[in-house]
């Protein structure tokens, strides 16, 4: 073999090692097209890795909010932002390889419903926007935090200031290997996530990270935009297949319509739901957590028995992360059918964990009536869905009671057109 030919043999396996390099973070079927010259600026977000998925689809919501009103901006500074999807991965209620998984939003989420709210994009959307084939260096990164003395004081105006760090942060750079940066500082912070405008506007970064941005508020909890964005979190088509063939033939109930667009919903209050109750029973952490105000199995029987007497219902729906042994325990004595969403593994594979919980809150939401855990961000996601689709307020907002205490339940948050 030549000199020529070995030089060009060499020159090749350094090209396809460099390739499959860059494979860590292209998605498999897109082409990394030539656009990091474009006027568009990228801000990125995450969230403490313990946070769970209801939490995430909240702090989702006060950046969408941010990305949107930064979309409405009359500066050129700030209109061209498009806010990247952080992938699911690793989350601490699921079930994970050893191996990073980097889900994407379109797995859970009408993407497209999504877009039509704020200038989203997902995360490989993002890397082949910027073409950097041999890793991503994000230009600055932000990691939130309280101000320390913030709870001492008493003092909660809205404020930012660039401050040593509180503790030692581990930036894990949604678990890929050739994402970093050089440019990391500690920004401490309280108010909404819409004030981080002040913030990116004096920035002349392309891409920007906002760790820990779980530490960002709502800019107004409740309002009319709040229920835009929240409106437009339509979940994934097959998720919503799979949940309406479930309840077809299952639970005798049909599908409650929404229009195709999110924009097109109009006020109703008549939605009368399938002729089942929807329960939501957090166990696990709460067992632990919020002893105080988690009841006890018999209690959780007695209640569940007494709805559906009352409600003249002769079947319920359980969505529960109680472990098999504890869920028996719960319905070994409910003198009613009851039923539980458990996937065959070929569909548990394709859906994951997070399609799981999206098809037991699903099934929740199109319920008769509605009982939930209190304070539970997963009850109350239910809730949200159960105001979109029109029920009536006392078939949504109510909650177990721990026996022989006071029963708080939730707020009433009533959605806004």
């Amino acid at each position: 073999m030549s000199t020529q030919n070995c030089l060009f043999e060499f020159i090749l396996l350094v090209f396809f090692a460099f390739c499959n390099c860059s494979q860590d973070y292209c998605h498999i079927d897109s082409d990394c097209g030539p656009n990091y010259g474009s006027k568009d600026r990228y801000l990125l977000y995450d969230v403490n890795p313990p946070e769970g998925f209801n939490l995430r689809r909240d702090v989702y919501m006060r950046f969408a909010i941010l990305a949107y009103k930064l979309k409405q901006s009359k500066k050129d500074e700030l209109n061209n932002f498009k806010l990247v999807l952080p992938p699911w991965s690793r989350l601490f209620h699921w079930k994970y390889n050893a191996e990073p998984e980097h889900i994407p939003w379109g797995r859970f989420f009408d993407l497209e419903s999504l877009k039509r709210f704020a200038p989203v994009i997902e995360m490989y959307e993002f890397f082949d926007a910027i073409n950097q084939t041999y890793g991503v260096k994000i230009d600055e990164v932000y990691v939130l935090q309280h101000f320390k003395d913030m709870f001492e004081t008493g003092n909660f105006k809205d404020r930012m200031q660039i401050e040593q760090c509180a503790q030692k942060y581990q930036i894990n750079y949604f678990f890929y290997k050739n994402v970093t940066s050089n440019n990391v500082k500690c920004l401490s912070y309280h108010g909404p996530a819409t004030k981080l405008s002040q913030l990116l506007l004096k920035s002349s970064a392309k891409t920007i990270l906002l760790d820990h941005a779980e530490v960002a508020l709502h800019d107004m909890f409740g309002d009319r935009t709040y229920w835009q964005c929240r409106r437009s979190m339509r979940f994934n088509k097959d998720l919503q297949k799979i949940a309406l063939d479930f309840r077809q033939k299952y639970l005798n109930s049909s599908d409650e319509f929404l229009p195709e667009n999110w924009e097109d919903e109009k006020p109703k209050r008549s939605t009368k739901g399938g002729p089942y109750l929807g329960v939501h029973l957090r166990r696990r952490d709460f067992l632990r957590g919020r002893a105080h105000q988690v009841p006890s199995i018999n209690s959780i029987t007695q209640q569940i028995t007494n709805l559906l007497e009352k409600l003249n219902l002769s079947q319920v729906f359980i969505a529960t992360d109680a472990d098999e042994d504890e869920y028996r325990d719960i319905i070994k004595n409910i003198p009613f059918k009851t039923q539980r969403y458990t996937p065959d593994s070929e569909t548990r594979e394709k859906i994951k964990d997070g399609g799981v919980a999206i098809i037991d809150q699903i099934i929740c939401s199109h319920a008769r009536y509605f009982i939930g855990t209190y304070e539970s961000t997963f009850s109350f996601r239910i809730q949200e869905e159960r105001e979109i689709l029109g029920f009536p307020p006392d078939t949504t907002f109510n909650c177990f009671c721990k026996e022989n205490t006071e029963c708080p339940q939730p707020t009433r948050w009533k959605i806004v057109y």
